[in-house]
């Protein structure tokens, strides 16, 4: 609403909503004996403004469909928005006084334990990314009219990821996002780059093409003008640089650099701090109104089962273009999923998908962090979001997913371009610690099929999980081993070759998996009988199985891997068994790899067929 329109009655009542932010945010803080007043201190008036003017939500339902979101990026501020929630009404304000203590969900930063958060965050620079995926979710998939709030610190927008997300909100045209900067002038360890230099944040953000709005962040009339700004602007988001000071409101405080992190101490100061902000408090006596969000149609999601595997045993085929197949297919039985890529979609093969139902397929370009967090954003939306691209590429990408972990995040990630085997484009294209980096995640299931049968129905299986699933995808063809009728449960395996006498047992899975059962040829011609195991689940692990081919191997397990030796196939299956007195030897890629052909790299590297026969020999005799 314009400032004009807004009586002073109504100013003075957001006003004293602040104060009354500010003064929860000290108690809270203070009683915890840690957190950040003054971050929350320079930020009280924006979300006063935003959640009892602003925003049309359900206090009682922070999650009613077509409800306004809010995204705290600078999560540090957590007491501020937990104090927020408490005086609409979603729990009682006496539940701040358990901040940061074990037996709270009001953590020290927010997590989606909470209704009213959709995604964890404190690793600074992801709010943005997350809040495009919702701002996307509304505008091209559910067409929700409502719009998408993110608030962040001055400090963080220094983060590439913040500028990623910027282009790429600026591309879809995502005129239902609004971002607000809280420029406080104090970083933790020194005042930021450019401080109070207000021209120099606006030039910046309407050179990435958004509409940029300087605006005192302390005065609610100008806040109140600059929203109804942003709402009436289209074709392009909007950013609120809000010039605000840390503390504001308590004089010791405020604009302070050594007050960065630390509660007000108990006692004689917290009182002191609490009357300062009290005497702020401005007569007011009407009643302000939240707006509750209008209902919107009854959604329809269709969800049915994949049609048959269109492979048969005996066609090459690449795992990674078996992926683009079944998200295809998927695309049309599934109506909650959606893709997303980063300008490789004709090497993962989701450009399939992407043709077919463009208006749930999200290009990102070469900004792989901004695709993690909008595929969360989607995500919190109830959305099923696959994320593809090379494998190595997710490295860029890491403390997004380790954030949708603890988010608890329902994404789907699909690593293509993995392990030597990819050939000439050298080691800075391959995969090798994918493997690793995913499983090192709580909750996190990891799938490596080797065939295209196998990731047809893994991919069903990834989108019918609840919770963050990686798919590791190979780059060259290979043979269809299973038929049909096969079935992949999540926590399982294959065992391919088995007989009574076997000696060994080898482990392996996409690649090297065809070069397990060259070797069991080979072996078995020798007078060598070997079982060979397809771990196409790599974690949850199938331990029964595992131990079960130890025990009839005479407690010999052999793991072979394109992946770097520390963190993959081999250090899953050893921490499995372990306890068992199983031995488990291990063949990886060991160095840093080279160009090459790739079957010459797979044997050179000391992964193939003939590093196989050698170390099984060794270890039978």
């Amino acid at each position: 609403m314009a400032s004009s329109a807004v009586s002073p009655d109504t100013l003075n009542a957001l006003h004293n909503k602040a104060t009354h932010l500010r003064i929860e945010s000290v108690r809270a803080t203070t009683e915890a004996g840690s957190g950040h007043p003054s971050s929350c201190c320079s930020a009280a008036d924006i979300v006063a403004t935003l959640f009892f003017s602003v925003m049309r939500y359900d206090p009682k339902n922070p999650k009613a469909p077509n409800s306004d979101r809010f995204v705290l990026s600078k999560g540090h501020a957590a007491p501020l928005l937990y104090a927020a929630w408490a005086e609409a009404g979603l729990f009682p304000k006496s539940d701040l006084l358990k901040l940061r203590t074990l037996a709270s969900d009001l953590e020290g930063h927010p997590t989606p334990r909470l209704s009213f958060v959709d995604m964890a965050t404190g690793s600074l620079g992801q709010g943005l990314p997350v809040g495009i995926g919702i701002a996307l979710n509304a505008k091209s998939v559910d067409k929700l009219d409502h719009r998408t709030y993110v608030l962040m610190g001055d400090g963080e927008s220094v983060e590439g990821s913040v500028w990623e997300a910027a282009e790429v909100a600026r591309h879809h045209g995502l005129d239902n996002l609004c971002a607000i900067v809280d420029v406080n002038r104090l970083g933790q360890s020194d005042p930021t780059m450019l401080q109070h230099n207000m021209e120099g944040y606006r030039a910046r953000w309407a050179g990435f093409g958004w509409h940029a709005i300087v605006v005192d962040g302390h005065d609610i009339a100008a806040l109140l003008a600059a929203f109804d700004e942003a709402a009436r602007t289209k074709g392009k988001p909007t950013v609120l640089l809000a010039k605000t000071f840390k503390g504001h409101g308590i004089l010791f405080m405020a604009d302070s650099p050594s007050w960065h992190g630390k509660p007000v101490p108990k006692g004689e100061e917290t009182q002191k701090a609490i009357d300062e902000l009290t005497k702020q408090l401005k007569p007011a006596t009407g009643a302000l109104q939240i707006t509750k969000p209008a209902a919107p149609a009854p959604a329809t999601t269709t969800i049915t089962a994949l049609p048959p595997s269109p492979y048969k045993p005996g066609d090459a085929v690449a795992t990674r273009e078996a992926f683009g197949a079944a998200l295809e297919a998927l695309g049309g039985v599934n109506s909650s999923v959606v893709g997303l890529d980063a300008d490789v979609k004709n090497s993962t093969y989701t450009d399939k998908f992407g043709k077919k139902f463009p208006n749930r397929f999200f290009e990102n370009f070469i900004a792989e962090q901004n695709m993690l967090g909008a595929a969360a954003g989607l995500a919190a939306c109830g959305k099923v979001p696959f994320v593809a691209t090379f494998a190595a590429f997710f490295t860029r990408a890491y403390d997004f997913i380790r954030m949708a972990a603890i988010s608890q995040s329902n994404i789907k990630l699909v690593g293509t371009h993995v392990g030597v085997s990819i050939g000439e484009d050298g080691p800075s294209q391959m995969g090798l610690e994918d493997i690793a980096m995913m499983a090192a995640q709580p909750g996190v299931v990891v799938l490596y099929p080797s065939d295209a049968t196998c990731t047809y129905r893994l991919v069903e299986a990834a989108a019918n999980h609840r919770g963050m699933v990686y798919i590791r995808a190979g780059r060259p063809k290979s043979p269809v081993l299973y038929g049909a009728e096969e079935t992949f449960p999540i926590g399982s395996s294959k065992v391919l070759r088995k007989s009574a006498t076997d000696a060994l047992t080898i482990v392996a899975a996409g690649v090297t998996l065809f070069e397990a059962l060259k070797a069991h040829d080979q072996l078995k011609a020798a007078g060598i009988a070997v079982r060979v195991i397809d771990l196409y689940s790599i974690a949850p692990i199938d331990r029964a199985t595992l131990l079960e081919s130890a025990r009839a191997t005479q407690g010999r397990l052999l793991t072979v891997e394109d992946h770097y030796a520390h963190g993959g196939l081999g250090d899953a299956v050893l921490s499995a068994v372990a306890t068992e007195g199983v031995k488990v030897h291990k063949l990886a890629v060991r160095t840093i790899p080279h160009s090459g052909k790739p079957d010459e790299l797979v044997d050179h590297f000391g992964i193939g067929a003939r590093s196989i026969v050698e170390a099984a020999t060794h270890i039978v005799k």
